[in-house]
Order: structure tokens, then C-alpha cells, then sequence
């Protein structure tokens, strides 16, 4: 059965496949058969059933296709192979006329390329035509142009006819796809046949050559001739120009040299006279420099002194400044301690008073006992002031005990106060300031005293009214005022 199945594949296979492969492999073979790759200096028009195509170097479809044969369907192909170099047509014994019908025979060759390979196609049927073809053209060019010149024109002026045979196949050429490379050249020009037309104008033109010849050759004989007589009396001339010139130039140059001697003396003298005033101004220009150096170094030292003497001044001044300064520091120093002491028992004081302040029972014990010890005070001193005054005590009324109190009184503050008012009386009569006048007291020191002795008698003090245990004010002191004066650091 598997035997069976495997031929059956086989002839399956080879009906199938078979056929596939041979076509594929016959399809590869012609391929490579028929691939053609266009030279480098051709192009190959491609005539296919529906369109033209060129295939070549730079060509817009490259420069491979497939040669199918033309009997083939749908694929097959005619192709015409073109050259795209330059090629050259030459016109050999080409027998023309100018324009008196005078024959001669030319040599012409011209350059040529196709510009467009389609249109060279649909033209002509291969490069063997176009060039047939190109032919006749340029004969027709070169018939033309020669006959409407003459034969002497033509010999003299070749490359004239040249670009004129160029310019007139210009127009043609476009219409077969081709283009010039270069403009066309006259290469010979002779005579046709039996004519001696070129050959006499040769002659003519060989003999009018030795003519031109002799004379130039004539010409130039009798200008070297008369160059050379020209030349002899030149000659002549000049050397007798020369001697004057000479001459000329021995009396000129004694005469230069005297004068030199002289411009040299007179230079020399202007130049002495130049050279002491020059030196004079050097010698002022010297001096104003040493003036002005001088000047300067003056300027220079007085400016160092004054300088020197601003800089003792600010040192001196800075001197005293540091020096005040150090004794406003000292005095200072000095008015915080005085301060510092004064302040000491005061501030005792203060706080013994403020204990005492806030304990009533001791007030009135040292009210007490201050007050007795003012009396006893009191009573000495009024004992001692009226021993030392001698006062005399005259009791009118009551006894002795109340005349020495009276006489106490006067050391009360109703005692002055009485004392004062009895002067204001003094100084109020005629007779009391006569009274004044005469113990030498005037009325304006008697005023001041009396107000004094108010203001004394206003604030003495009574037994009652004895002074309490405080401390007395302390005094001030010459060290608690700053050395400048005012009353700064000053102790109540």
C-alpha cells in the first residue's frame, strides 16, 4: 500500500512540478541568453510593442534590458544601437563655385555627436544613413556659403567659412537628433579639372609677395643708409656738443667752485652765528632749568616742612588729646570713688533710717534721747556765748530767772527774727541811719544783714524742736567736680 501511495506521488509530482521546473529553469536560461548590457559609447533605442525606450550610460532606465526577439508576444522587442561619441564626416574633392562661377575643388570635415538618441532612431534606420544623410547636408551648406563669396575672399579668410558652414547645418542637425562638436574646417581650396584659376591667383599673389619683398628690401636699405648719415652727423654733433658742453662745464665748475668757497665761508659764518645762539639758548634753557629745579626742590622742602610741622601739630594735638582724655579718665575715676565714699555712710544712714522709719516705739526713744542731749547742747553753748558776749541782763519785772530767760530768747527764732525787724526799724528812721551811718554800716549791707538774721533766726532751732539722729550733709569736695568746672559729679 505505502508503495502504492509513493508512486502515485511520483507521477503526481512529475505531472505537476514536473512542467513548473523546466519552465522556470527555461525561463533562467533565456535570461541569460538574451541579457544584453549597452558599451559605455553607445545607446540602444528599444522599440517595444507599446513605447521607445534608450538604455545606455546615464540613460534614465540604466543600461541593461532583455533582447527578447521581435516574433515573441506581448515581450518581443526591435533594437537600434546608436553611437553617442563624436564621429567626424569628411567632404573630400568636393567641386564648388564662388560667386563669379569661377571652379575649385574643396576639402571639408566637420564633427558631429547625437544629442537625441530617439529622434536619430525615428530618422534614420542605423549610423551608416545618418551619415549619408549628414552628408548631404553639409555639401548643401558648404555649396551655398562658398557661392555667395569670392575665390579670393575664400583663400584669405578659411576659418570665416568655417563657423558659416557651422551656422547653416545648425538647424538641420536639430531636426535629425544631432548636434555639432565643433565648428566645421575648410581644410584645402584648389584648382578643378583643367582650371588654373587658384594656381594664377597663387602666382599673382607670389609675385605681388617678391614685389613686396624688393621693396621692403629697397626700403630698408635707403632708411639704413640714411640711418647711417644720420648717425655720422649725430655723431658729429654730439662730439662737438660734447667739447662745448665741456667747455661749458670747465668754466662752470670754477665758477661753481667759487662760489662754493664763498657759500662755504658765508655758511660757515652763518653757521657759528647759529651755533652761539643756539648755544645762548642752551645756556638760558640751562638756567631756566636750574631755576625751575631749584624752584622745585623749594616747593619740594617746603612742602616736607610744612608737611613735618602738620604732622608735630596732629602729634602734639593727638598728645593732648590722649593726655585730657586720660585725665578726664583719672578725674572720673577718681569723682566715682569721692562719690563711692560720700555715698557710703549716706546709704548707712538711709537704711538705718528706714528701719527706724518702720519701728515706733524706737522713734520715740531716740526722739527722746535726742532731745536731751540737744537741751544740754543748748544749754552750754548759751551759757559759754553769754559768758564770751558780757551780756548784762537788766530784769525790770519778776525775777532773775525770768530775766535770763528773756535774755535766752535771743538765741530763739523769735529772738532773731525780732533782732532783724529791730535794723528794718533803723533803716526806716532818720535817726537810724544816722545811728548806722555812724558806726560805719550802710544801708545796704545793714538790709542784707537784717535779712540774714531772718533767715537765721526763721531756721534755729527751739529746744523742742532738737534735731533727730541723722547724719550731717556731707560737704563737697573739690574732687567731685570735673577738673573742666560745671556741676557734674557735685554731692548735695
Amino acid at each position: 500500500m505505502d508503495y502504492v501511495i509513493r508512486n502515485l506521488l511520483g507521477l503526481m509530482f512529475d505531472a505537476v512540478f514536473a512542467p513548473i521546473l523546466v519552465i522556470l529553469l527555461a525561463s533562467i536560461a533565456a535570461a541569460v541568453l538574451f541579457r544584453r548590457v549597452v558599451e559605455t559609447d553607445m545607446v540602444h533605442i528599444v522599440q517595444s510593442r507599446k513605447k521607445t525606450v534608450s538604455y545606455g550610460v546615464g540613460e534614465a532606465v540604466g543600461n541593461v534590458y532583455y533582447h527578447w526577439p521581435s516574433w515573441v508576444p506581448i515581450v518581443g522587442i526591435t533594437v537600434k544601437q546608436l553611437p553617442i561619441s563624436n564621429f567626424d564626416l569628411s567632404l573630400e574633392s568636393y567641386e564648388a563655385y564662388d560667386t563669379d562661377r569661377v571652379p575649385f575643388v574643396v576639402d571639408v570635415t566637420a564633427f558631429f555627436r547625437i544629442a537625441d538618441t530617439q529622434t536619430a532612431a525615428q530618422r534614420v534606420v542605423d549610423v551608416k544613413s545618418l551619415k549619408a544623410e549628414l552628408l548631404l547636408i553639409v555639401q548643401g551648406a558648404v555649396r551655398k556659403v562658398l557661392a555667395s563669396d569670392k575665390i579670393d575672399d575664400i583663400m584669405l579668410e578659411r576659418s570665416k567659412f568655417g563657423d558659416s558652414f557651422t551656422n547653416e547645418v545648425a538647424d538641420q542637425l536639430t531636426a535629425w537628433g544631432v548636434e555639432p562638436v565643433k565648428a566645421m574646417e575648410l581644410m584645402d581650396i584648389r584648382d578643378a579639372g583643367d582650371s588654373r584659376v587658384i594656381e594664377n591667383i597663387m602666382a599673382k599673389k607670389k609675385s605681388f609677395i617678391e614685389m613686396e619683398s624688393r621693396v621692403e628690401v629697397a626700403e630698408n636699405n635707403r632708411i639704413a643708409r640714411v640711418a647711417e648719415i644720420e648717425a655720422d652727423r649725430e655723431v658729429d654733433l654730439r662730439n662737438e656738443q660734447a667739447a662745448q658742453a665741456v667747455g661749458e662745464r670747465v668754466a662752470e665748475k670754477d665758477r661753481a667752485v667759487g662760489i662754493a668757497d664763498e657759500q662755504a665761508k658765508q655758511s660757515i659764518k652763518e653757521q657759528q652765528a647759529i651755533t652761539a645762539e643756539k648755544e645762548m639758548t642752551v645756556r638760558r634753557v640751562e638756567a631756566v632749568k636750574q631755576a625751575e629745579i631749584t624752584k622745585d626742590e623749594q616747593v619740594v622742602v617746603a612742602e616736607q616742612e610744612k608737611e613735618t610741622t602738620i604732622i608735630r601739630a596732629e602729634g602734639d594735638l593727638q598728645a593732648k588729646h590722649r593726655e585730657a582724655k586720660g585725665i578726664e579718665t583719672i578725674g572720673l575715676a577718681e569723682a566715682s570713688a569721692e562719690k563711692a565714699m560720700q555715698l557710703a555712710p549716706v546709704e548707712a544712714q538711709i537704711a538705718l533710717a528706714k528701719e527706724i522709719g518702720e519701728n515706733e516705739g524706737y522713734q520715740s526713744y531716740l526722739m527722746t534721747i535726742d532731745a536731751i542731749a540737744a537741751q544740754k547742747v543748748i544749754g552750754v553753748e548759751q551759757a559759754q556765748a553769754l559768758t564770751a558776749a558780757d551780756v548784762k541782763v537788766i530784769a525790770n519785772a519778776g525775777n532773775a530767772g525770768d530775766g535770763m530767760s528773756k535774755a535766752m530768747d535771743l538765741f530763739t527764732s523769735q529772738g532773731g527774727t525780732n533782732l532783724g525787724s529791730m535794723l528794718e526799724g533803723l533803716m526806716q528812721t532818720p535817726s537810724g541811719e544816722a545811728l548806722l551811718a555812724r558806726l560805719g554800716v550802710k544801708p545796704e549791707t545793714a538790709k542784707t544783714v537784717a535779712n540774714e538774721i531772718k533767715t537765721g533766726s526763721a531756721s534755729a532751732l527751739s529746744p523742742s524742736d532738737a534735731p533727730q539722729p541723722n547724719p550731717p550733709a556731707p560737704q563737697p569736695s573739690d574732687r567731685s567736680l570735673p577738673k573742666g568746672g560745671g556741676d557734674e559729679g557735685q554731692q548735695p
